[in-house]
């Protein structure tokens, strides 16, 4: 699975919206919405907030292993 396939499914499955991920990054609703189509990368930095938010492994976000593990 692609990492931004698996966002969009991790995000989903929290019932979030793209504007609340985008809060939470310091984006847009429209600047969030470009990581998850392809028009930008995800940043490292970024990468950090989204896993202690979904308190999910990196691994895992960015789809090196399909097996959901913890953050911590």
């Amino acid at each position: 699975m692609d990492y931004r396939e698996r966002l969009r499914a991790v995000r989903e499955d929290n019932d979030c919206t793209q504007a609340r991920i985008g809060t939470i990054l310091n984006k847009s609703q429209q600047g969030y919405n470009h990581i998850e189509s392809g028009r930008a990368e995800l940043k490292i930095d970024d990468l950090i907030k989204l896993c202690k938010f979904y308190n999910l492994s990196a691994d895992y976000l960015i789809g090196l292993t399909d097996t959901p593990k913890s953050y911590k």
